[in-house]
């Protein structure tokens, strides 16, 4: 049928209107676009290639992923020699110790007729993470009372490998959280990270949302060492600051939940007073140790602890059964969202160093940015005289439809807050031959319809039913490419993806409903008795 609905006529005009709207202030001038409401000032970003950005050249501290992991063997080896009733090992035994130089862990079991029971609980333990193939990451040996366990060198290169991807999903959450932006973050060689985001000319800052380790853990404050007997080093205690000044803690050097275990994190209105707080919950395991803790220390302090420094101190009133908590502080908005920022993108698994810093301008220069933006009139321009020439009236269909489609596009990208880079507008370019395809397709079936003795109308109703098959086909096969483009490309490719995919999209919407709408209304309302295509 021709005829659609009232309502879907309305709600296809809407969409259209919704969208130029959205899409205005792009053309605005600066002075203009500031009166304007928040919800209504949005743009499009543009990349890197287009408005230059911030850069940087990051190192990643693998040995020190290494050191982390055996201090983690450590306390696993510690845990592991208390279970099961084996508290008589663990009393007889030395603290075991690590050399990160060597890659080793040690253990001193005095006890001799414990040290093989030891070394097999050990050995199994080790077991429990074995590398890629198989192999295990650790070689355990027995000398008399000393037991050593050693990283083999694969597991250290592979340790190393997982902390460069790790780093660069946590950078990208950190700097895009909503995933939107046309942030490039790469791996250089071994050790680097290579991070580029457009538009941001503030590297600085950058720099320091990026290097905030974001290690959230949280501890038992021991109040019966004095800071004095805790800096000249008492065994098991540490002595941390507070963030926002005042005496320091000694705090147990082992903490009792750790950021792992959070799952989720948000800024919110402090409930008991003025400013803003951090609402938290925990994962089933942080959930369960965190309601024994608090159920056997009632009246105890507790502390918690975002790189090196304690955010918040609070007193222990009742035990938590929910899983779930909050940090008070009297934060401000800023302040807040950057530490649940911090916390939800999880903490860095090593330490990075800005080995280069700089702001950048357009890759490709105002000469290349300008003949682009030539190229692309001078395709619509190609394109809609085609269109008339080719078509006629209907040929000025399909050009409304066209300029709906790019203004869609546009709408889109601004609502979302993507990013605009040269191959993005490549995209846009490739999306209008694209949408005047799919009008090509529906009236050459009306013409084969009409050549075939049809009637004008049912002619028109045969050609936009005939021709849907092949206008899905194509869409849905280029729509899984620019998915699969945005899936596992990165940078320019991304780009392109984007705005190809909601090219694919809109295209659709205009050639099968925009033009039908307009193609219907001019032939119900006229019934010609011939039509000229």
């Amino acid at each position: 049928m021709l005829k659609l609905s009232a309502w879907l006529n309305w709600t296809i005009l809407g969409l259209i209107a919704l969208a130029a709207l959205i899409a205005l202030p792009n053309v605005l001038p600066a002075s203009t676009r500031e009166k304007l409401p928040d919800f209504m000032n949005r743009t499009i970003n543009l990349g890197l290639d287009l408005q230059g950005g911030s850069y940087l050249l990051l190192g990643v501290d693998t040995d020190g992923v290494v050191s982390n992991r055996l201090t983690a063997l450590k306390q696993d080896i510690q845990g592991q020699l208390r279970a099961a009733g084996s508290r008589k090992l663990i009393a007889q035994s030395q603290r075991p110790t690590v050399n990160a130089r060597e890659g080793t862990v040690t253990l001193v079991v005095r006890d001799a007729t414990e040290v093989e029971e030891a070394a097999d609980r050990i050995r199994n333990l080790t077991r429990a993470n074995l590398l890629a193939g198989g192999a295990r990451p650790y070689d355990v040996k027995v000398e008399g009372a000393r037991i050593t366990v050693r990283i083999m060198p694969e597991a250290a290169r592979q340790f190393a490998r997982e902390a460069v991807a790790d780093s660069l999903e946590v950078i990208r959450r950190r700097i895009d959280p909503a995933g939107n932006k046309e942030v490039s973050i790469q791996p250089q060689g071994t050790d680097r990270i290579v991070v580029q985001v457009p538009g941001d000319n503030d590297p600085e800052h950058l720099k320091e949302l990026i290097n905030r380790t974001g290690q959230l853990t949280f501890h038992a404050v021991d109040p019966t060492v004095s800071l004095e007997d805790a800096a000249a080093g008492a065994p098991e205690r540490i002595v941390v600051p507070m963030s926002e000044g005042g005496a320091p803690l000694v705090l147990n050097e082992e903490p009792v939940i750790t950021g792992d275990m959070v799952q989720t994190a948000s800024a919110g209105i402090n409930q008991d007073g003025g400013g803003f707080q951090i609402n938290f919950s925990f994962d089933n395991r942080g959930a369960l140790r965190f309601a024994e803790y608090t159920r056997d220390h009632i009246g105890d302090a507790f502390a918690i602890v975002l790189d090196n420094e304690i955010i918040s101190a609070p007193t222990i009133q009742t035990a938590i059964p929910g899983g779930s908590g909050r940090i008070t502080g009297n934060f401000t908005p800023e302040e807040a969202s950057r530490i649940a920022l911090l916390i939800r993108s999880g903490a860095l698994p090593a330490k990075l160093t800005t080995l280069e810093q700089r702001t950048v301008g357009p890759d490709l220069g105002a000469d290349s940015i300008r003949a682009g933006g030539v190229a692309s009139l001078v395709a619509l321009a190609l394109v809609v005289t085609f269109m008339l020439v080719t078509y006629g009236r209907f040929g000025v269909y399909a050009n409304i439809a066209l300029i709906a489609n790019v203004t869609l596009i546009l709408g889109a990208l601004t609502l979302f807050g993507s990013t605009l880079t040269l191959p993005g507008i490549a995209g846009i370019v490739l999306t209008m031959g694209m949408a005047v395809d799919a009008n090509v397709l529906i009236y050459e079936r009306i013409r084969e319809e009409i050549a075939a003795g049809k009637p004008v109308i049912k002619a028109a109703e045969l050609g936009f039913e005939k021709a849907f098959s092949a206008i899905a086909d194509s869409n849905i096969t280029t729509l899984l490419a620019a998915l699969i483009m945005l899936m596992l490309g990165a940078g320019p490719v991304r780009g392109f993806a984007v705005t190809l995919s909601i090219g694919v999209l809109t295209s659709v919407f205009t050639a099968i409903l925009l033009t039908r709408m307009l193609v219907g209304q001019y032939l119900l309302s006229k019934r010609p008795a011939k039509i000229v295509l």
